[in-house]
């Protein structure tokens, strides 16, 4: 089998003399090879093997217009020498040991000068082809477990996502029996990510991390967090907890995704003019995640019903949103909230609650 698989092995031949590439090609055939391609121009050799990437080269040095080295120099930058090694065997008229030494250096593989051999140069052509065999199915073998990482690693990221988003949703039931608030905050929480020209990575980060912004109401009770109207004071303070529940409750991994859910929990009911909660942060101090997530919380929850109040009138909500510019809100994340309120009342309306 590995003998078939050598014979079958593609090989291209170099070489400006005619009679020279003749003997090389009738050689090859004898010894049974049957993928050969033979040139006389060396910039031909060139396109060739960068179609082709051939199994082996065979090379003459001292050729017109493009010699051997420079030849061996393009291939060099064609091929990805991460992965791949360049498999030339030199064989030429040049017996100095500075020519020798500049092709090995170049990454040739063997160097034979004419006359040569035919038994000779057959035993090297097939020694090269077992070392450049096994390097192939070792570098598959590499890239099919880099593959099967990759889908594992992608699985067990979508399993954990999965559980976040669940959870999120889990404690957002509590008050919302639909769960559609995570769902609109976290899609507008995207749309103001990109549009503050946050990476890819970030906008994803953020659009999958914010689903579990209020996972601490699961320390709530019932009788405060769906309360039909006003707080007390004491009450208020313990609702003010579950800012800190969910930073706890999110704490004790250091993934990307956890790491960014547990800053928007903790930072997402801070104010720019520090009159949030729990830390009090002001300004460029809260979290960028967590004043995106602020910002679009809150116009999601003012234009939902709850058990407790009803829905503002979308442009009450957009008026709210402008007033509270530097109070509230980070003036900047404003203005990109009103240049993109199409889309963010697209939103709104494709993951509407149900009638």
């Amino acid at each position: 089998m590995i003998d078939q698989t050598i014979k079958s092995a593609s090989i291209l031949v170099v070489d400006d003399q005619p009679a020279n590439v003749k003997l090389l090609q009738k050689s090859l055939e004898l010894d049974g090879y049957r993928d050969i391609n033979v040139t006389t121009v060396p910039a031909e050799g060139v396109e060739l093997f960068r179609e082709k990437r051939h199994d082996l080269v065979l090379l003459d040095l001292n050729m017109p217009e493009i010699d051997g080295f420079q030849v061996m120099e393009i291939m060099r930058e064609i091929i990805d020498e991460d992965e791949d090694f360049l498999p030339v065997i030199v064989l030429t008229a040049q017996t100095d040991r500075d020519s020798r030494l500049r092709a090995l250096e170049l990454g040739a593989r063997d160097y034979l000068t004419k006359p040569f051999d035919r038994i000779e140069l057959g035993t090297r052509i097939r020694n090269m082809l077992e070392v450049r065999l096994m390097h192939k199915q070792i570098r598959d073998q590499n890239r099919l477990l880099e593959e099967k990482v990759k889908e594992r690693t992608q699985e067990i990221e979508a399993t954990r996502l999965e559980i976040i988003t669940r959870l999120g949703r889990a404690a957002e039931y509590r008050d919302n029996e639909t769960g559609l608030h995570i769902i609109r905050m976290s899609k507008i929480s995207g749309v103001l990510a990109k549009a503050a020209k946050l990476n890819n990575k970030e906008c994803e980060l953020i659009l999958n991390a914010s689903p579990m912004h209020d996972v601490g109401k699961i320390g709530i009770s019932d009788s405060i967090l769906l309360k039909p109207g006003k707080f007390e004071p004491e009450e208020w303070e313990i609702m003010k907890t579950h800012s800190e529940i969910g930073g706890e409750i999110l704490s004790g991994n250091d993934s990307d995704l956890l790491c960014m859910a547990r800053s928007i929990a903790l930072t997402h009911h801070e104010k720019w003019d520090g009159s949030g909660y729990p830390q009090g942060l002001a300004g460029p101090d809260i979290p960028l995640a967590g004043r995106i997530v602020a910002l679009a919380d809150v116009f999601d929850a003012l234009t939902s019903a709850r058990p407790y109040k009803k829905a503002w009138p979308v442009q009450e909500a957009i008026d709210f949103i402008n007033e509270q510019k530097a109070k509230h809100f980070d003036p900047e994340l404003v203005e990109l909230f009103n240049a993109n309120i199409e889309e963010i009342l697209k939103i709104r309306d494709t993951y509407a609650e149900p009638e």
